[in-house]
This record gives structure tokens, C-alpha cells and sequence, in this order.
């Protein structure tokens, strides 16, 4: 109950809300809007394919509260220009979810690759967090996207874990600073079924997942709608910041020894 004593709004009714998703043309940026335009908020869906994002507006079926924009958030002028064209006050959140991820053996992984995502998954994150602020309203959130590998590092995953720990360090951080007004949360999501993986054979990605997931305490992989699912609540719990929410079937506490 409220001091006046009547039942607060739910947590997850968005009615009325703006959110700017970065990353919306697919994968758990599409699942997010999708979920957010079902509880009544509107969507900018923001990413560097204009087709891939026409294609996932049409997909929400909702043409009165989607919007498109394409961008590359690694281009800093082009954030800037966004934001600054818009009112203050005409987001209420902002979530990144685009990023790109390289891989490989830390002697044989080029140091340009491990650069570009950086750029891509810290400082492309970064960027729009200092343009769009002046722009979220008061009450608003930020949700950014990093990955368990941050603290339970793989093998040949050295420079994807450190970025995934920079953002997570860049969220408690902003959470600290940025409030009352805005909160900052960070979604780290395990292994789940998206358009990541769609450039690999089917065989190789199905056994992929089922490795994955036989060593899962769900006993499977995620869904894009699950993560989704989290984003809301960091969206919308109006008493969490600062938080790195797991969200991985357990891979925090996986065996990798055969049962």
C-alpha cells in the first residue's frame, strides 16, 4: 500500500512508456520490444540494418507506437544528433542490447578484433548513455547487456569476458551516480536461442545447444522471450539499481564434470 493507501501500479504496466532499444531489429532487443508494446509502451527499435529493422516493426504489428531509427552506436556523432533532436524527457528507458563479440585464443585473437568490440560493446553503450540522459525522463532506467563469460570466464573468451566486466563495472558505477533520478541495471544473459547463432550449420548449432544445455541445471538453453522477461522487471522495479541480473539457466553454478 501507498502512504494514501491505495495499491501502487504494477511493477510491469508500461502504459504510456517510451523505450529506445538498441539492438531491436532482433534477438533479445526484438523479444524486448515485443514485450514492452504487449503492456502498452511504445518502441524506437535502433540498430545498423534498416531492413532488418523494418522487417521487425512489421513483425510487432503496431505501427502507432513502433518507430525505427537506424544507427551505429559506434558512430559518436551520429548518437549525439539523435538525442539532441529529441525533446527532453521523451524517453522513459533506454536498453542496449546490440553489440558484437569476438572470440579466439588470446596469442592468436588480432588485437583489432578485441578493439572493434570494445568499441562496439563498451563504448558504443557508453556513448549513448551520455547522449540520451539529458533526455530520460525522471524515474527512467537504463538497462545495458553484458554476459556471464565476466565472471565465469571460457576458454578463449579472455577479451569477451573483460568487456562483459567493463560494462558490468560502467553500470554500478552510473547506478551510483545517476541516481535518484535515473536507474542503471545490466542484463547478463546465458546461452539462449537467437539470431546470433543463424550463420552457423543447423547441425553444429543444435549440438551446440544441447551441450550447452545437458550441462545446465534447466537441462536446456533460453529463449529471447526469458531475457526479455528480466529487462521488464529491471525496466520497471522502481527499487532496483546497480544490479548485474544473471540470467542463464544456471551457469553460474554449472558442473562441468558428466553428472
Amino acid at each position: 500500500m501507498t502512504e494514501t493507501g491505495t495499491l501502487p501500479p504494477l511493477a510491469c504496466d508500461l502504459d504510456g512508456r517510451r523505450v529506445v532499444i538498441v539492438g531491436g531489429g532482433s534477438g533479445f532487443g526484438l523479444a524486448t520490444a515485443r514485450a514492452v508494446v504487449a503492456r502498452g509502451g511504445s518502441v524506437t527499435l535502433m540498430g545498423r540494418t534498416a531492413d532488418k529493422l523494418a522487417a521487425a516493426a512489421r513483425a510487432l504489428d503496431a505501427p502507432d507506437r513502433v518507430a525505427v531509427h537506424p544507427l551505429d552506436m559506434t558512430d559518436g556523432a551520429a548518437v549525439a544528433g539523435y538525442f539532441a533532436g529529441i525533446e527532453e524527457g521523451a524517453v522513459d528507458h533506454l536498453v542496449v542490447t546490440a553489440s558484437t563479440a569476438a572470440h579466439g585464443p588470446f596469442l592468436e585473437l588480432p588485437e583489432e578484433a578485441a578493439r572493434a568490440m570494445f568499441d562496439s560493446k563498451f563504448w558504443g553503450p557508453y556513448a549513448l548513455a551520455r547522449a540520451a540522459l539529458p533526455r530520460i525522463a525522471d524515474g527512467g532506467s537504463i538497462t545495458f547487456f553484458s554476459g556471464v563469460l565476466s565472471r565465469r570466464p571460457g576458454m578463449n573468451c579472455s577479451a569477451l569476458g573483460a568487456v562483459n566486466a567493463a560494462v558490468e563495472g560502467l553500470t554500478r558505477g552510473l547506478a551510483l551516480e545517476l541516481g535518484p533520478r535515473i536507474r542503471v541495471n545490466c542484463c547478463a544473459p546465458g546461452m539462449a536461442r537467437t539470431e546470433a547463432y543463424a550463420r552457423m550449420p543447423e547441425d553444429r548449432r543444435e549440438a551446440m545447444y544441447r551441450a550447452t544445455g545437458a550441462s545446465l541445471p534447466v537441462q536446456r538453453v533460453g529463449q529471447a522471450h526469458e531475457v526479455a522477461d528480466a529487462v521488464l522487471f529491471l525496466m520497471t522495479n522502481t527499487f532496483t539499481t546497480g544490479v548485474v541480473l544473471d540470467v542463464d539457466g544456471g551457469h553460474m553454478i554449472r558442473q562441468y564434470a558428466q553428472r
